[in-house]
């Protein structure tokens, strides 16, 4: 199968009609898309990243009216949070509808639904008469990509076509949140920081269980990592000296590391800027596992805001 890269909506929309999966541009990352009622197309997106399908998916919508038509429904400080944050990096666990086919939730009563935030994907939902599964479109267990090209690299020969909607704008995956006896409860952090979810609706608990069986997406302990050695480091640890000066990449956020060679080393965000950090996030540590560098050391973030998410997206991928 030969993989093409283009902007043209009407040839992802007639390969999503047929069944097939096609990669898709977000404000978050990109995903590798498939129409979501239709288990034979999901079952693709299953084979073609190699995912276990214990691990549920993401459905895409565009609007909270479409949201209506798949889950039984929307409880008040979810749809204040949908009203404030969507289209967004924001993802809602929520009772679905029997429509959703189990294959999608891993078997579970509740779907993890979501608006994303990107003009040419938004456009394609609107054309279509089905929502969209879509976890990142990347292996299981990699590095999720951020660029078309990430995602032709990737999976190239094994889906038809690839949306090119340019680099993500955020760069790390949506924040999940749920409601289970009327309890918001964070499952995921992600694009949306948890002191804005809590501006809005008060209060929130942050469940973020490693589990083999997890209820949502991203809640594997081992996940999005690159295929060298990633390991978490506290600045001023007295190990520096044995991370080898030419042999280790580091992964910084403002501030180079002294005693390895600049040009191992990526800064996030030159100006001390979180949300710009986790937009450069992934593209950083795929820079890294395609370099020379043996192993990659990572500078714990602040936490607070987007830190959070980098953090834990940095925990996972050193599991």
């Amino acid at each position: 199968m030969k993989t093409e890269i283009g902007k043209d909506i009407s040839a992802a929309k007639k390969f999503l009609e047929s069944g097939e999966p096609v990669g898709i541009p977000t404000e978050t990352v990109y995903g590798l898309a498939a129409n979501a009622l239709n288990e034979d197309a999901v079952l693709e997106i299953f084979s073609v990243k190699n995912r276990p399908h214990f691990d549920p998916l993401i459905v895409h919508v565009f609007s909270i009216a479409e949201i209506e038509k798949y889950v039984e429904e929307i409880p008040a400080k979810a749809k204040l949070l949908f009203e404030k944050f969507s289209p967004g990096p924001l993802t809602v666990l929520l009772k679905k509808k029997k429509v959703i086919p189990d294959l999608v939730t891993s078997g579970l009563d509740s779907v993890a639904i979501r608006i994303p935030n990107h003009t040419l994907t938004l456009e394609l939902l609107k054309q279509l008469d089905f929502p969209l599964a879509a976890p990142s479109a990347n292996p299981f267990g990699y590095i999720s990509p951020t660029t078309a090209q990430h995602v032709f690299a990737q999976l190239q020969n094994k889906i038809p076509y690839i949306l090119d909607g340019g680099a993500t704008s955020i760069g790390v995956e949506s924040t999940i949140i749920g409601f289970e006896n009327n309890e918001p409860t964070v499952y995921r952090l992600g694009g949306l920081a948890v002191e804005e979810i809590e501006n809005v609706i008060g209060k929130v608990r942050v469940e973020l269980t490693e589990s083999a069986n997890p209820k949502t997406p991203g809640m594997l302990k081992s996940h999005y990592a690159p295929r060298k050695n990633l390991k978490i480091w506290a600045l001023g640890h007295s190990d520096i000296g044995t991370l080898g000066n030419t042999t280790t990449g580091v992964i910084a956020f403002d501030k180079y590391v002294d005693g390895i060679e600049k040009q191992n080393q990526i800064l996030l965000s030159a100006k001390g800027d979180l949300n710009e950090a986790a937009k450069n996030l992934f593209a950083a540590m795929r820079s890294l596992d395609e370099s020379d560098v043996e192993k990659i050391f990572a500078v714990k973030f602040p936490d607070e805001g987007l830190g959070r998410a980098i953090n834990d997206r940095l925990n996972r991928a050193s599991s």
